[in-house]
């Protein structure tokens, strides 16, 4: 194993599905929250007509559960308006009884999002309104009133804001070029990774740059939630590279993520068939391996 980092937030672990029927995801939800997952993502494509909306089936995932949190990972920002976002996402929170997180990002696939009617942005221009949105967001949110933002992309001025939710919602940032990094250790709470395009060699740089964009903005870089979107098959008996693999593979993997890269919290991508290995065989294991690595380093450093 590799030297660990600076220890981040407890661990966590979940799923992360596609809103391809709502049915079969209801079924995984509840089978997520009976297996004693942390964390249920739902991936935001409203551009695709074969899929449920993300926000409309989170409520569901929070009605049918009791214990599991909920968040869309990540939210499509240029077809979710942020103030309408906030209040959408703060009304499930309350009526959840505090079970939602908040991914959110600038959109993945601009030709799609441009013919469903949001704005095409470049990259600049796409930082900056995700930028504004994370402010207009966190105003909404607040207990104060009068309340007015005027931006470049957006532009909000209500009496009163709200409704609150009933926790601090974390705004965690579905990013991965160096700039978004950037923005994420300025103003966000957590960093969305998916191991397809921040595969291990990508991810100690990427979060040196989150490291020390938090640190240039005056923030403790251990307090920005690191999120992992397993993106692999979880089958077989033998290794056919990262994340592809049997159980042993993975529980060796995310070991290493944990302890070797900080990474805090997993959501498992793969064949929802699998979900049951995932959840009731490796995170057990890897949660075990993780205590002793970690008892060991702090033994090692006593002595």
């Amino acid at each position: 194993m590799t030297p660990a980092p600076r220890t981040r937030g407890p661990l966590r672990f979940g799923v992360c599905l596609a809103p391809d029927s709502a049915a079969p995801l209801m079924r995984t939800a509840q089978d997520a929250d009976r297996f004693g997952l942390d964390l249920l993502g739902v991936r935001d494509q409203p551009y695709r007509r074969d899929t449920a909306d993300a926000l409309t089936l989170l409520a569901a995932v929070l009605a049918g559960t009791t214990r599991i949190r909920a968040l869309p990972a990540v939210a499509c920002l240029p077809l979710r308006p942020p103030a309408a976002l906030a209040k959408a996402i703060a009304t499930m929170d309350r009526l959840s009884g505090g079970r939602v997180e908040l991914g959110l990002g600038a959109g993945a696939v601009p030709d799609a999002i441009d013919a469903y009617g949001g704005a095409r942005l470049g990259g600049a221009a796409a930082r900056r309104a995700l930028e504004e949105a994370v402010q207009v967001i966190r105003l909404h949110w607040s207990d104060q009133s009068g309340l007015r933002f005027q931006g470049e992309h957006y532009r909000f001025a209500t009496a009163q804001a709200g409704p609150m939710p009933a926790h601090q919602i974390g705004i965690w940032l579905g990013v991965t070029g160096p700039r978004g990094l950037d923005l994420a250790g300025r103003v966000a709470d957590g960093w969305i990774a998916p191991s397809s395009l921040v595969p291990p060699k990508r991810l100690a740089e990427g979060q040196r740059r989150l490291d020390d964009a938090a640190a240039r903005s005056g923030r403790d870089p251990a307090e920005i939630r690191r999120v992992y979107v397993l993106e692999g098959a979880l089958d077989g008996t033998d290794s056919r590279g990262f994340l592809h693999g049997p159980p042993r593979q993975w529980i060796y993997e995310l070991t290493e993520l944990a302890i070797g890269h900080g990474i805090d919290s997993f959501l498992y991508a793969g064949d929802p068939e699998n979900l049951p290995i995932f959840a009731l065989e490796v995170v057990p294991a890897v949660r075990e391996q993780i205590t002793r690595e970690r008892a060991g380093v702090a033994a090692a450093a006593q002595n």
